[in-house]
């Protein structure tokens, strides 16, 4: 049966929004990371894998995340499914640096 991503476009016959963006810093920062994970010297991530957990995706996660979002969510899953860290450990943290950002102020 079809995933949600086989369908080549949205329901509707709209056109697919193909205008480019300047990556903000926190997408980026996610696509330097599966950089540096699926590298040969670290190969802690196939691309095969990435796209697995992407394509698994409910559909209504997949159709309202950006592309980095169902990047981010894929490494997610992949790190906590091959034991490297607890999904206890990225939530403890995640909560670390929401507290830490909200104890520094804007720059000017």
């Amino acid at each position: 049966m079809p995933g949600i991503h086989d369908r080549g476009g949205w329901p509707d016959d709209s056109p697919i929004d193909r205008s480019e963006h300047q990556p903000l810093l926190w997408e980026q920062r996610t696509d330097a990371l599966m950089r540096l994970l699926s590298s040969p010297e670290k190969g802690i991530i196939r691309v095969d894998e990435l796209r697995r957990q992407i394509e698994s995706l409910d559909p209504e996660r997949y159709e309202t995340y950006s592309y980095y979002q169902r990047w981010l969510t894929a490494i997610e899953n992949l790190v906590i499914e091959k034991g490297i860290v607890t999904a206890e450990e990225l939530d403890r943290r995640a909560a670390e640096l929401e507290a830490q950002s909200a104890q520094t102020p804007p720059p000017p």
